[in-house]
């Protein structure tokens, strides 16, 4: 058994976490793959191995790694930690080790994270990047619900699998993502990281979806992954930062228990200013904060915080309107209108951001505006389908994104 660091020592990585690191002259790391914690895992861990896939949206010659207990329930500590590249399913080619501030065990407190030291291993766009760590003892870590792949554990008790090249030890498998919470690149030639933010439209809800009869589990459809596909030869790297059933305001009556204290102001720190390189948001909340009883001044309130904090981190804001959702009552579709004229007065939200993506131009039934277009429909008339998702991607000028970057500093 590897020996364990002190909690102080996660806590002195903590610190180095939070603070971002400006993208500019000189910077080469960018958050290349993220998935916000939203919540902690079912069951507990007991001294047993997790293997994680990430999927990177840029490549480098090293990588480091984030690793999150926000919702755990007690201290989580790490044995032995490595990182390669996935040979499908839960097997790995050639994984090295990780390390946390030059040890290869750290615990990381309930409420806490810990960046990985770098680690020099090549990878590409769309490379799988494999994240194995052993846990010892008994906890129960933070997580992200909604993977939309499988992830893999080996049994209770197990040991320490980190190490193993075959996936044969991984027997079980979860649709969550633990622990792990972001990836980084070191690429001197990319330009910066750009970070979907918002609800399960970013989360990727209906992505799997690929038509009757057809679910394509692990194939990285979101529109948040469309675009990274499309944005890799530019030189941009894609950070997901949604979180299904989440709200830009954070006093919505009707906000289901699960999310309290998940809206944007809450997780802005968290789920996008720590992480590197980000030169763009693309804000994407709304259509929950309707359903969940918060008026249009309540949803613009929340906008005009969270865009002061990004605009002061010189950071630049794509704002979508609120997309096609049945159901909504006259009330809603008043409050919807007036949330669509603040985000495309002058197409900058009247100078608070720097432009817009309508993507409810992109899914609503022409016929019934309040329904995504069937051939979008991901069946829930709120989610899009594999198709609407490369329909939403697609949209997106890339263009207007890097231009975005040259008329915001870094600060």
């Amino acid at each position: 058994m590897r020996g364990k660091v002190a909690v102080l020592a996660a806590v002195s990585a903590l610190a180095f976490a939070a603070a971002p690191v400006a993208a500019g002259a000189g910077q080469a790391w960018f958050t290349s793959w993220a998935q916000s914690q939203d919540g902690r895992a079912d069951t507990p861990l007991n001294g047993q191995s997790l293997r994680m896939i990430t999927h990177l949206s840029e490549g480098g010659d090293a990588v480091r790694v984030r690793l999150q207990n926000t919702f755990g329930s007690g201290p989580l500590s790490v044995g032995h930690a490595t990182a390669g590249v996935s040979a499908g399913g839960a097997a790995v080619t050639a994984p090295r080790d990780l390390t946390f501030a030059g040890s290869g065990a750290v615990t990381i407190p309930a409420g806490g994270e810990v960046w990985s030291d770098e680690l020099r291993l090549t990878t590409r766009p769309n490379t799988n990047l494999a994240v194995s760590m052993s846990v010892l003892g008994t906890a129960t870590p933070g997580r992200h619900g909604a993977a939309l792949r499988d992830n893999y554990l080996t049994a209770a008790g197990a040991g320490d699998h980190t190490a193993d090249t075959g996936g044969s030890a991984f027997a079980q498998t979860v649709g969550s993502t633990y622990v792990v919470s972001a990836v980084d690149v070191h690429n001197t030639a990319v330009k910066g990281t750009v970070v979907p933010f918002g609800s399960s439209v970013v989360d990727g809800i209906g992505s799997t979806n690929c038509g009757p009869g057809c679910t394509q589990l692990g194939a990285d459809r979101r529109w948040a992954d469309d675009l990274a596909r499309r944005a890799a030869p530019s030189g941009l790297a894609v950070a997901n930062a949604g979180v299904s059933g989440t709200t830009s305001a954070p006093t919505c009556p009707s906000i289901p228990p699960g999310v309290v204290g998940l809206d944007a102001a809450s997780r802005l720190d968290r789920d996008v200013l720590a992480l590197h390189g980000v030169r763009a948001v693309i804000y994407y909340y709304g259509t929950n904060d309707l359903a969940y009883g918060c008026d249009a001044t309540a949803v613009l309130d929340s906008y005009r915080a969270v865009f002061a904090r990004l605009r002061a981190a010189g950071i630049a804001i794509y704002v979508t309107p609120s997309t096609p959702r049945p159901g909504y009552s006259d009330k809603n579709n008043l409050d919807r209108h007036e949330i669509a004229l603040f985000v495309e007065r002058w197409n900058t939200c009247g100078g608070l951001c720097s432009g817009i993506l309508d993507f409810d131009e992109v899914l609503k039934d022409p016929l019934k505006p309040n329904s995504i277009n069937p051939a979008y429909d991901n069946g829930d008339g709120i989610h899009a389908n594999a198709a609407g998702q490369q329909a939403l991607a697609d949209f997106i000028s890339i263009p207007m994104l890097t231009s975005g970057f040259t008329s915001h500093t870094m600060g």
